[in-house]
């Protein structure tokens, strides 16, 4: 009997490990987000709490075998449905190995005695506190280590961009801009945390930039800061300020100080900072946005002037005029002309899963899965009202803000759409009271969306993808 209780403590912990570090992964690893900001905290009670109360009243009926295997298979079907399951990085695997450690140890250690919570809460905590300790003497020597390839590369010149809503459409748009006269690199994908600065610098920044262009994200006061200190950029662009993750800052004025971090650095040459941070223009420091005129963005692409040009770009949506234009002011700041970006503007593409078009199967797909502000959504909304056909939209609704904003996108897809499709639960109940029940569908599990797009969809449709929160969202 005592070996198969061993074996259950065993494989309980393990299992709970798993729960503890799927979360973690989720929240980049930050416990405080795992636990107050989590949006489907009842997870927690469901698939940890439950089992752990379980697992302590029938060990001491020596019994927690049953708990464990029924544990197992509730972990496993919670799995199935995640479309991010657990990345076994070199962090998660430092961390398994140390659970495996403290598990053998506890097992020795508590031979003949019975099995209490210490036997498998502390085997958590202590891998926790170990990994914790580990990955911060880990990032400390990737931060000394980036520290020196900046070094060796004082000739770069670095951009910071900023923003609560379009950081990687603006990076984008510079690198590929500044691309017909320099040798840019821009962060890749959304890469914008600290962490995930170090690793690029480290892992993928060529020797031979000439223009490193990084993108800065923040979910709390002193994020920014903490990369524009480290890379210390020479021009700085901050994009529009929204109440994007306003569920961390609390309010508006919050974020705004959080972006305005960015000029933290002792290079700055030159600023542009959009009108709604609403900062007074200094010597090196503008405001961007009124300058903009005659915005005209139809399924066809945009067209927009400023300073007296006529700008015509193949990107959909009006909110990128701004984009695009402070990335002409940065080019132009970096000694390019006029007729250069033009040339360049010909050959830019839209940021991946940002209201790219595609046709397919006699239908117009609009992928604005990475799209996740109210601006860009309702902008979306704009674009498929100028089409004739049918008109799909796809989406989870806003996630990590209030309410009321999911209550404009919801009437206002009603007022464009012939079908709304809501994906998950998170914003259903909003949709529900304000979308007409007869064109409103609700997307259980997203394995199910090919099926759902053949039977809901036809050709000569336009659909929308606007937003797309993975599952445990």
């Amino acid at each position: 009997m005592i070996q198969i209780e061993i074996l259950s403590n065993i494989l309980f912990v393990l299992a709970l490990g798993y729960y503890f570090m799927t979360n973690m992964q989720w929240y980049s690893y930050k416990l405080e987000r795992v636990i107050f900001h989590h949006t489907k905290s009842w997870w927690h009670i469901t698939y940890f709490i439950v089992p752990l109360l379980g697992y302590f009243f029938l060990s001491k009926l020596n019994l927690s075998i049953i708990v464990t295997v029924v544990y197992i298979g509730m972990l496993y079907k919670w799995r199935a449905k995640q479309d991010k399951p657990l990345v076994f990085t070199g962090r998660v695997k430092r961390f398994f190995a140390s659970l495996v450690f403290f598990i053998a140890l506890t097992v020795m250690l508590t031979t003949g005695m019975e099995y209490g919570s210490y036997a498998v809460l502390i085997p958590i905590l202590l891998s926790y506190l170990i990994s914790m300790m580990m990955e911060a003497m880990l990032f400390r020597g990737f931060q000394v280590k980036a520290e020196k390839k900046l070094e060796s590369m004082e000739n770069m010149t670095v951009v910071g961009i900023t923003a609560s809503y379009g950081k990687t459409s603006i990076k984008n748009y510079i690198a590929h801009i500044l691309s017909a006269k320099y040798k840019a690199y821009p962060t890749p994908r959304s890469v914008n945390t600290f962490g995930g600065v170090l690793k690029d610098i480290n892992d993928d920044l060529p020797t031979d930039t000439e223009v490193y262009v990084v993108e800065m994200g923040a979910r709390g006061k002193g994020d920014i800061k903490e990369i524009s200190e480290f890379v210390n950029p020479h021009l700085v662009v901050v994009g529009k300020i929204g109440p994007a993750h306003i569920e961390y800052f609390g309010n508006l004025e919050n974020i705004r100080n959080t972006k305005m971090e960015i000029l933290s650095s002792d290079r700055l040459q030159e600023a542009w900072v959009h009108d709604s941070a609403m900062v007074k223009p200094e010597k090196i420091v503008h405001s961007f946005g009124k300058e903009i005129s005659n915005i005209r963005a139809t399924l066809d692409g945009l067209d927009f002037e400023m300073d007296g040009e006529e700008y015509h770009v193949n990107i959909l949506g009006s909110f990128n005029a701004m984009n695009i234009a402070v990335s002409i002011k940065v080019a132009k700041a970096l000694g390019m002309d006029d007729e250069t970006i033009k040339k360049q503007l010909e050959t830019l593409k839209p940021t991946a899963h940002r209201l790219q078009r595609m046709d397919a199967g006699g239908k117009v797909i609009i992928d604005d899965s990475f799209n996740g502000n109210i601006d860009g959504m309702l902008e979306g909304f704009n674009l498929a009202s100028t089409y004739e056909g049918r008109k799909v939209l796809i989406t989870p609704g806003l996630v990590e803000v209030d309410d009321e904003f999911n209550v404009q996108v919801a009437q206002r897809a009603n007022e464009v759409f012939d079908l709304v499709v809501v994906t998950g639960d998170l914003n259903y109940r909003i949709f529900r009271d304000h979308v007409d029940e007869s064109k409103l569908v609700k997307l259980e599990s997203k394995d199910k969306m090919q099926e759902m797009l053949v039977e809901e969809t036809r050709a000569g449709d336009l659909i929308l993808f606007a937003n797309d929160a993975p599952s445990f969202i």
